[in-house]
């Protein structure tokens, strides 16, 4: 009886051992954070390593001390074939989602290392003509932005 229950035991032990050591989806439903607020470090934290380039960012400044309230992202290096390119996407695409989950951010710098940009909220809101506070789906504001910046000339005029 001893040894059925010893053995059980430790075949319980493997087995979760081997469940903890599974390899499972790091990806979170970033729209578990919406109206956060730009002074919670952990909540934009995760935001933002959700975000297309997420693991290129080197770091990144909540600037809370006097409004409008807004983060300064910084990136490394980003690897891409056409680097302008991506950095005008990731920007646009990275706003688009920071400015509808987070409530009170009204602005956010993008450092790369070869370009900077700095987007508001009024003019990401102007841009796609609609609020992004609406949106509840991390899909659906996929889909918005994707189609927005498939339009090289509407980039260009957000971008200008």
């Amino acid at each position: 009886m001893t040894k059925t229950i010893g053995f059980f035991s430790f075949s319980i032990f493997i087995l979760l051992f081997l469940n903890g050591c599974n390899s499972t989806n790091t990806n979170v439903d970033i729209f578990e954070f919406k109206d956060s607020y730009v002074g919670d470090n952990s909540a934009v934290g995760t935001i933002i390593s959700q975000l297309p380039n997420g693991e290129d960012l080197k770091d990144f400044e909540l600037k809370t001390k006097e409004e409008p309230y807004g983060m300064i992202l910084n990136y490394e290096e980003i690897e891409a074939e056409e680097i302008e390119k991506k950095y005008r996407e990731t920007a646009i695409y990275n706003a688009t989602f920071i400015f509808t989950l987070v409530q009170n951010a009204e602005w956010v710098r993008f450092n790369f290392e070869h370009q900077d940009y700095q987007l508001s909220r009024e003019n990401v809101q102007s841009w796609y003509g609609e609020e992004l506070r609406a949106y509840s789906s991390e899909d659906e504001l996929r889909k918005l932005t994707e189609e927005y910046l498939a339009d090289a000339d509407k980039v260009n005029d957000l971008l200008k």
